[in-house]
Formats: structure tokens, C-alpha cells, sequence
């Protein structure tokens, strides 16, 4: 069985970046996308708590949340197997569009989803890139 990734971000399902990343993820292990609908950036590792958090999949494996990064991890953690068929064995979160860098990384949406994992005991990695270094 191949390992299973949870991958997020902050600038959203749709991000070139996020979908780089999930293209060479997939070679190796399953992946499934729970990301935020619309940019997040600079959400830092807030949780929505005053409206419904509403989800769909918008194609198979990938999901879009009208929520923070944060968010993102903690409903497909939380939620059964409606988004993940069993527990990650990896969660990943990025490419972000911009570096996290130095107090960056505090109010970065992309280092929360990793940390909201890490909090849960899976081993989680932040990315970012600046824009001269990635050709996405």
C-alpha cells in the first residue's frame, strides 16, 4: 500500500503551485487535496467558529473548504473517511506563493496547516518558494 499524503495550503485549491506539488506527490504515495476555496494567506493557524464550514469536491481527491488552512486539516482529520480513506502518513503544505521566512512563518496559513498535523502527531512539512524559483 502506498503511504497516504494529505496535502493543503493557503492560496487555495485551484494554485498552480498546489497542484506542482500534488503532480510529483502522486508518483509516490496517494494523495488527497483539502484546501481552502478562496486565498487564505496570512490566516496564521486561526479556525473558523461563527458559520458553518462547508466542503465539496471539486474533482476526485480534491476537496475545497470555505475555511483556513488550518481548518482544512482539522475537518479532513476530523471527518471520517469523508475525505481520507484511513489516518496520513504524511501531511504537506504548500507550495506557497511567496517565502515563509523568519516571523513569516507566524502568520503563515501554508505553516499552519502543517503545524494544526503536527499538534496531531503526523509528520508534516511547510513549503514555500519565491517567485524567481519556481517556474509555476
Amino acid at each position: 500500500m502506498k503511504p497516504l499524503v494529505l496535502l493543503s495550503n493557503d492560496d487555495g485549491f485551484a494554485s498552480k503551485r498546489l497542484r506542482a506539488l500534488r503532480d510529483a506527490l502522486v508518483t509516490w504515495a496517494d494523495v488527497v487535496v483539502v484546501a481552502p476555496l478562496l486565498e487564505q494567506s496570512a490566516s496564521s493557524h486561526s479556525l473558523t467558529l461563527h458559520h458553518p464550514i462547508r466542503a465539496r469536491e471539486m474533482e476526485p481527491g480534491i476537496f475545497a473548504v470555505d475555511g483556513t488552512p488550518a481548518d482544512c486539516v482539522y475537518v479532513a482529520l476530523h471527518c471520517g473517511t469523508r475525505f481520507l480513506p484511513r489516518w496520513p502518513d504524511l501531511v504537506c503544505s504548500g507550495i506557497n506563493r511567496g517565502l515563509n521566512l523568519g516571523q513569516d512563518a507566524f502568520y503563515s496559513g501554508t505553516v499552519a496547516a502543517a503545524r494544526e498535523a503536527a499538534l496531531r502527531g503526523i509528520p508534516s512539512i511547510a513549503s514555500s518558494a519565491s517567485r524567481s524559483s519556481v517556474g509555476v
